[in-house]
């Protein structure tokens, strides 16, 4: 998709900071869960909260969403971006059986694999959109941005966690 003429992704600030804060994320998630024990990685504070280990499966999960809606966006017209219920896949799927280590290394695979990948496209590509059952239209730079945002956002309660936890 690019050319020798169209300026890449890098070549623009605004994106360029959007790509760097993105492919951040796993280097934030490990540092987040480091030094737990198995544990602490499975307690929940309280009811109805995630456990730190929940939460790292869960941007996991979302990780893998978001960068086939990344590709979709970038390869279809307008594609429909489908939604999932997180909460049904936290109930559902025991994320206490993970292994930290397998979840830390998909989601820096994956992060390194999209940020790699999207600095290669055209600016114009983050300006193409699809349509999120959720949040409705929405642009490729959009969903770069949520989803750098979205680590920020669960370390957050990661690190409340680890405060309750003494840890």
């Amino acid at each position: 998709m690019t050319t020798a003429s169209a300026p890449t992704a890098a070549a623009t600030p605004a994106i360029a900071a959007a790509l760097d804060s993105y492919a951040s994320g796993a280097t934030k998630l490990r540092a987040g869960c480091a030094g737990l024990t198995d544990a602490q990685l499975n307690t929940r504070i309280g009811p109805g909260e995630w456990s730190v280990m929940e939460n790292a499966v869960h941007l996991l999960d979302s990780d893998l969403a978001s960068t086939h809606r990344m590709r979709r966006i970038v390869a279809e017209e307008n594609p429909l971006l489908v939604s999932y219920d997180e909460n049904a896949f936290i109930a559902k799927l025991p994320s206490s059986q993970a292994n930290l280590a397998e979840v830390l290394d998909a989601f820096d695979a994956n992060r390194r694999f999209t940020a790699r990948w999207l600095r290669t496209l055209p600016v114009e590509a983050f300006a193409r959109t699809g349509i999120h059952t959720q949040r409705g239209k929405v642009t490729l730079l959009q969903i770069v941005e949520i989803y750098a945002n979205h680590v920020d956002h669960h370390l957050k309660f990661v690190a409340e966690k680890r405060r309750n936890l003494g840890a």
